[in-house]
């Protein structure tokens, strides 16, 4: 009989502990518990999925569980942020995006029940990096100016790809065809890897890049055998992230900039405390030495926010833009 008086009474005082301090008493695990899925809206080989391969080792051990990345292409990688925004807000499903599936293609392509401003959640900013315009040997083109000149002469012969409908190579194509006064014909592919190879095999003429998609087959002194030119960098001014390349002013182009973003949401709903760990955890990989230097060699650099709310204010004015 002692006993369960014994038993009735911590049951009464455990029902007057917080909850924070009886989920450590019970034995609840802290997250995370098990391994984070970082999903890609790309083929594997493009800039993004670079990108999230050189944080998911680091970010592994940050976090104490093993990050996975997941490849879901399709759709100008919209197929991937409404997979993620229809997740559990549990913290283990990780969406790497760029300004195109979170910013351009609702505007383009909008759905029925998914919006990423609703529901996915800004954790941080983790790189950025210009474009690069990037063009098949066999166009002639030295230079942009160049380039322009032939376009201008040409309307429509010219072909340029993109990782898809709605995707910043799009975007930044489009814009180029606006302020040089030029008409090319779009080609969308599935991700930045297959535009590539349509590039390298001469299938298109012309490419708005990430760096790292396309900075190993760009013909220097040290690559004599780069089957692409790099006319300029969509900066308005040259960067030491792409060296030896134009900015655009000098290129000719001074009315043109853009650059690019990559950031990491969650499901819209997912905990405060989950998200600040995740948001520690990058912003620790982020200051690593080993991996600016990572990045920088295929031409973007690592670039972190302040907070997840500084984040979500920097893309509500991206939006404007």
């Amino acid at each position: 009989a002692t006993c369960g008086r014994g038993a009735v009474f911590l049951l009464a005082a455990a029902a007057l502990l917080p909850a924070a301090l009886l989920s450590t008493t019970v034995g609840a695990q802290p997250y995370p518990a098990r391994p984070v899925k970082l999903v890609v809206g790309f083929a594997p080989g493009g800039a993004a999925d670079f990108v999230s391969r050189t944080f998911q080792e680091q970010l592994s051990r940050e976090l104490g569980q093993q990050v996975i990345v997941e490849n879901r292409a399709g759709a100008g990688s919209s197929i991937a942020a409404e997979y993620v925004g229809k997740s559990a807000p549990d913290g283990y499903t990780l969406l790497i995006a760029s300004p195109s599936s979170i910013l351009v293609n609702p505007m383009i392509s909008p759905k029925a029940g998914f919006e990423p401003k609703r529901d996915l959640l800004p954790v941080t900013k983790v790189t950025s990096s210009p474009l690069v315009v990037v063009a098949h040997a066999s166009v002639g083109a030295g230079s942009l100016r160049e380039l322009i000149a032939y376009a201008k002469k040409n309307p429509g012969k010219l072909n340029f790809g993109s990782s898809g409908n709605g995707s910043a190579p799009h975007l930044a194509g489009v814009l180029f065809m606006r302020v040089a006064g030029v008409e090319m014909v779009h080609v969308p592919f599935k991700g930045g890897a297959p535009s590539v190879q349509a590039l390298l095999a001469g299938d298109i003429q012309l490419s708005f890049a990430t760096p790292p998609s396309v900075l190993p087959h760009v013909k220097t002194a040290q690559n004599p055998g780069g089957r692409l030119l790099a006319l300029a960098v969509t900066s308005r001014e040259r960067t030491p992230l792409v060296p030896g390349v134009p900015g655009m002013a000098e290129a000719g182009l001074a009315e043109y900039a853009i650059s690019f973003w990559y950031g990491f949401f969650f499901p819209a709903g997912t905990p405060k405390e989950i998200v600040k760990k995740m948001f520690d955890a990058t912003a620790a990989v982020i200051a690593l030495p080993a991996t600016g230097k990572a990045l920088e060699k295929e031409g973007t650099e690592a670039s972190g926010s302040k907070s997840p709310e500084d984040f979500a204010a920097f893309l509500a004015e991206d939006a404007k833009l």
